[in-house]
C-alpha cells in the first residue's frame, strides 16, 4: 500500500457512521451482515446507510453480497491488516532518535 491508498482509506473511516459501520461488520465476522441488520442496529435512515456503504465499497473495506433480497456486507480484513501494517511498518526506527521521557 502506499501513502494515498492508505489516506484514502483513513479518510473513508473518518467519518463517524462509517467507521461504526465498519466496526459493527468487523465484530459481526467473516460472513458480516446483511445491510438491514446494520441499519437498525446502528439506527442510520437507510438513504444514509447506502451512501456510507458506498464509500466503505469504493475504499475496499467491504464487499457486498446479494442473496435473493439480502444484501450482506462483508468486512474485507486484509485489506483493514494492510493498513494496519503500513501504519507499523516502520515502529520505532528512530528509537534511538527519540528524547527520553
Amino acid at each position: 500500500m502506499d501513502f494515498d491508498e492508505v489516506a484514502g482509506v483513513l479518510k473513508e473511516l473518518g467519518h463517524p457512521h462509517r467507521l461504526r459501520i465498519f466496526k459493527r461488520l468487523v465484530k459481526a465476522g467473516f460472513d458480516g451482515l446483511p445491510v438491514g441488520v446494520l441499519r437498525e442496529d446502528l439506527g442510520i435512515p437507510n438513504s444514509s446507510m447506502t451512501h456510507h456503504i458506498n464509500s466503505l465499497v469504493k475504499a475496499g473495506l467491504i464487499v457486498q453480497q446479494r442473496h435473493g433480497r439480502i444484501l450482506q456486507c462483508i468486512p474485507k480484513y486484509r485489506r483493514l491488516w494492510d493498513v494496519i501494517s503500513f501504519l507499523q511498518d516502520e515502529c520505532c526506527v528512530d528509537e534511538a532518535e527519540l528524547p527520553a521521557d
